[in-house]
């Protein structure tokens, strides 16, 4: 069983940084793409920020420049560090993990989502 823990939310102003954190737990699990995704109230959740196991990034429009992924793949954990923050980042962001299982000869990819941690952007 895979558990994504999450942490770093909170209430910042506009301007100010937050670094998120999100740790895979399980034995023995081989990670491939870890993300970051948010979901205001009202609207479909979107991806932010994801990086593959090599250290690919790709990042929404909205957050380029001000946002940062990456991993530490020894820790199996990912982070978000979030810069210039408005109020429009306000959102619960969610951690992402495929992980990467096999059985016999084939191979499966299965989806894992953290809980979510609330990050609010207000003065």
């Amino acid at each position: 069983q895979v558990q994504l823990v999450e942490g770093g939310g909170g209430l910042v102003q506009p301007g100010g940084s937050l670094k998120l954190s999100c740790t895979a737990s399980g034995s023995s699990i081989s990670i491939n793409n870890m993300g970051w995704y948010r979901q205001a109230p009202g609207n479909q959740r979107e991806s932010v920020a994801v990086i593959t196991s090599g250290g690919g990034t790709n990042y929404a429009d909205s957050v380029k420049g001000r946002f940062t992924i990456s991993r530490d793949n020894a820790k199996n954990t990912v982070y978000l560090q979030m810069n210039s923050l408005k109020p429009e980042d306000t959102a619960v962001y969610f951690c992402n993990a495929v992980i990467v299982r096999y059985s016999g000869r084939l191979t499966y990819y299965d989806n894992y989502w953290g809980q979510g941690t609330q990050v609010t952007v207000s003065s």
